[in-house]
């Protein structure tokens, strides 16, 4: 399976297509709507996206890491990281689409 970025230049260009704006109210809007997912999160707020997925804010606490190369204990702070779990409706998506896959590689050899 070959690896794909979709960039914002992308979406921006999806919306511009299904949406019929013009270009720079489509990239505009999408920098709208990314600003906002972010702002939200940075609050500490989760986002869901119906259909797609939520995303949310988990804290982590202090704990005590190893630095592989020397093995010397280092401690890690206490951090937010960012969590995603994805939508059963996105993950059916997903998996039907390598079921797909598979069956036309089937068909090829």
């Amino acid at each position: 399976m070959t690896e794909r970025t979709v960039t914002r230049a992308q979406l921006s260009e999806a919306v511009y297509q299904e949406v019929g704006l013009s270009r720079n109210e489509s990239a505009d809007l999408l920098e709208l709507v990314l600003n906002e997912i972010t702002d939200a999160l940075a609050r500490g707020e989760a986002v869901k996206i119906s259909s797609f997925g939520s995303f949310s804010i988990r804290s982590k606490g202090q704990r005590i890491g190893r630095n592989p190369k020397t093995g010397e204990e280092v401690p890690i702070l206490p951090r937010r990281v960012l969590v995603f779990r994805a939508s059963q409706l996105l993950k059916n998506r997903i998996n039907a689409g390598l079921a797909k896959a598979a069956v036309r590689g089937k068909k090829q050899t």
